[in-house]
């Protein structure tokens, strides 16, 4: 019978040296971003959303060309032909792009390749609003050549009515809409139950407000402070310093509480 000797480990630095272990550098915040970029769009209904969204932006200007008369033509009316799909597309792919993550169980692969979940939601946000600024510019690029070519056809004097200001003022609009869903997006964690609360806000809430404006007063007299669709609505007109007010107080109740209450609720949900 013969006894086996188990050296003890060394103690002191030389142990301490051996175990050491190089810690992995933190992922790039810009290679997040262009990962939750490509997230996107990479998917069935990212896919069919961009594919709508061009089908339906096509036809809201050729609809514009046979519908319209030739003398009331103009750059504004094209420009808005696209920025009508958009309006409903763009804040779909905003939900999505916080949903998918529990919708397709992928979030537990992604706070665990990157733990710092705010990272995660900051990236998504940046890319957000990156898209919306980007689908604002390259509607009004297609606008502005799908206008110059009708006008070239039917021989008329191009009238380009849309300012840089009024441009800019449709951009925070529809940033605005889109972090309207990305907010939802947070609060749910689940693409219908979202899309649905979007439609509510966006279709339902409105109407209410209206017919509550028709018999209320006060109400028709300061709903535009608690309104967000009312005080968005201005943005399509001159704003006044009363109006970028309203504006604000509205996207304080509406907007930022629930994105902070929403990202809390992501930060400490429970992953399955």
């Amino acid at each position: 019978m013969t006894t086996t000797t188990i050296a003890p480990e060394p103690a002191g630095p030389a142990a301490v040296r051996r175990r050491e272990r190089p810690v992995p550098a933190p992922i790039p915040f810009g290679r997040i971003a262009g990962i939750e970029l490509r997230k996107m769009f990479d998917t069935r209904s990212g896919f069919w959303l961009m594919a709508s969204l061009v089908v339906l932006s096509l036809a809201a200007t050729a609809a514009t060309i046979i519908f319209v008369d030739a003398d009331n033509l103009d750059y504004e009316g094209f420009a808005s032909a696209w920025g009508i799909p958009m309006s409903v597309i763009l804040p779909m792919i905003a939900v999505l792009a916080v949903t998918s993550e529990w919708s397709a169980r992928s979030a537990l692969t992604t706070f665990t390749l990157v733990p710092g979940r705010g990272r995660v939601i900051g990236a998504k946000a940046v890319v957000t609003a990156l898209v919306g600024v980007a689908a604002i510019a390259v509607a009004a690029l297609v606008g502005a050549v799908g206008y110059l070519g009708v006008a070239t056809v039917m021989d008329l004097d191009p009238v380009w009515n849309l300012s840089f200001a009024e441009l800019a003022r449709v951009t925070l609009a529809s940033e605005i809409g889109m972090f309207m869903g990305f907010m939802l997006g947070m609060l749910f964690r689940n693409s219908p139950a979202a899309i649905v609360a979007y439609f509510v806000y966006a279709l339902v809430l409105p109407t209410v407000s209206s017919a509550l404006a028709s018999t209320n007063t006060w109400w028709a007299e300061h709903a535009t402070w608690f309104d967000l669709n009312w005080a968005t609505m201005n943005l399509y007109t001159e704003m006044t310093d009363k109006m970028w007010a309203q504006l604000g107080v509205a996207g304080l109740i509406w907007l930022i509480i629930p994105t902070l209450v929403g990202l809390r609720l992501v930060l400490r949900s429970e992953v399955k």
